[in-house]
Formats: C-alpha cells, structure tokens, sequence
C-alpha cells in the first residue's frame, strides 16, 4: 500500500482484528513517510488507544510524529456520526476541511482510513450514497482513502459488489492473506461480451505507460478504447463526463498521446 497516487480509494474487506489492524498499519506506514497528514476514524473493535500501541510497535518513530501533529486517531462513531446521525456531506465536508489544513502546514497530502461497521448495520442506503459521492470528490485532490469493512458486519458479504462498486479497487484480507477483486467498475459496467473481453484486456495486459496510470484511469481508459464517449463512459461508470474527461486528460498525457485516436493505437499497439 505504499506507492499510490492522488485520488485512490480502495475498500478492504477484513475477517479478524489482526488482517485490520495489519491493513492500517501498512497504510500509515506509508503515508508518514512519505510526508502525508494522517488520520485513522478507528473501528468499533479496536480501542484509539489499542490503535495507538500497535502503530507505535509498528512504526519506530510513531510517536514522534503523533506530537507533531502529523497523525491523528479518533474513534469512528465520533468521526461518522453527530447526534447519532449520519450525515454524508457532512462527513465528506469535513474530509476536506482536514486536507486544506494539511497542505497549509506544509504535507504534500493526506492520507485517510475510516471504518464504517456502525454505518453499515444501520444506514446501507445512505453509506453507498456516501461512498460514490466521496469517490468522485476524490478527482484531483491530494488524498488517499482506505475504507475498512468487516466481512462479518450485518449484510456485508450480501452487499459485497455493491460496496465495491463505489471504490476504485477492493481486496480482502482473510488469515493474513491479500485477495484482489475484479475491477469493480467492469462487473457493472454493462459491456457486451466482446467489449468486455477487450476492456479486461486494457487493465491484464502490459503496455508502456501503463505503470504511469492509476486504477481508475485504467478503468477509464478501457471504457476509452472500446469505444465509449465521455457521456456514455460517465453513465457506466456512474460519475459525471467531466470526471470522465478530466481522467482522459490525465490518460492522454501519461501516454503521450496526441488525441483519442493515437491513445488507441499507442494501447493496443497498432501501426
């Protein structure tokens, strides 16, 4: 979990407190070094202070930085909810307002994870609502998110796609162990069956410039060279044409690509 662009937003789902536990602390291992405010909104099954005793056993100069401000720990309920209330722009407002402060103190960014078991035993509708907003709000902005589910949270494997589908990528962690889910975005895209061959080609196969694009811009990209416009590609991908376009941009000068026709030859190597 070290290297990932601005903008990334992956869900884990976890089965023990241990797979939690060491989800975050790689996390945040990451970020700190990499000069990134952190802030962790803790699960109900860990204590701030148990989070705190596993990051400074994992982390050798943790609490230095806890000091300096450049970590913060808080317990999920009392960052998700107010007056036992769930508020999603709220919530995502309150994101923000954490990432203007980091970058005026001086962090390249911010790099956050909250757990939402709460939420999701008690406000499915309004946590998926949440999730896609905050997923597209995420375009251009100096952050990271990791959100962290419980596969034994009510309802969480029933609404195991469902929750994927508003993150950029998903993996389960299970007895220590990484699964890596499809693309979330191409299990829903509603492509035929030779589309979809070929989109899932653009995100397995290898050619240059691919390292440079982050998952979404992958995603993007393969709604791009099957053949997809800006407007079709937002109403698949459940986000606005100029998130669509913005992401294209972005794809087009990682790739060197001097329009839409050239980044199809460039991907799929032709002439």
């Amino acid at each position: 979990m070290a290297e990932m662009p601005w903008g990334t937003h992956i869900s884990v789902f976890y089965q023990t407190k241990k797979d939690l536990l060491d989800a975050a602390v790689s996390f945040f291992q990451a970020g700190l070094e990499s000069n990134e405010f952190c802030l962790w909104a803790v699960a109900d099954s860990i204590s701030v202070a148990e989070a705190n005793r596993v990051l400074s056993n994992a982390i050798p100069d943790f609490e230095v930085r806890l000091r300096e401000g450049q970590m913060e720990l808080m317990h999920s309920r009392d960052w998700y909810l107010l007056g036992h209330q769930f508020d999603p722009k709220r919530t995502i407002d309150g994101w923000n307002r954490k990432l203007d402060a980091a970058l005026a103190m001086g962090y390249d960014g911010m790099r956050i994870s909250g757990d939402a078991y709460r939420l999701q035993a008690n406000y499915w509708t309004e946590y998926f609502a949440y999730e896609k907003a905050f997923d597209e709000g995420l375009v251009g902005q100096k952050m990271v998110a990791l959100c962290t589910l419980s596969l034994r949270a009510t309802g969480a494997v029933d609404h195991l796609l469902d929750i994927a589908g508003a993150h950029q990528f998903s993996i389960v962690r299970r007895k220590g162990e990484w699964e890596f889910l499809e693309s979330s975005e191409l299990m829903h895209a509603g492509l035929d069956d030779a589309r979809l061959h070929g989109a899932r080609a653009i995100l397995s196969e290898h050619f240059p410039g691919r390292d440079a694009l982050t998952p979404r811009e992958l995603v993007v990209l393969a709604q791009i060279v099957t053949g997809r416009s800006n407007r079709e590609a937002a109403q698949i991908l459940d986000v606005s044409p100029r998130t669509i376009e913005f992401h294209r941009g972005n794809i087009m000068k990682k790739l060197g690509a001097y329009n839409s026709a050239d980044l199809v030859r460039k991907v799929l190597r032709e002439g």
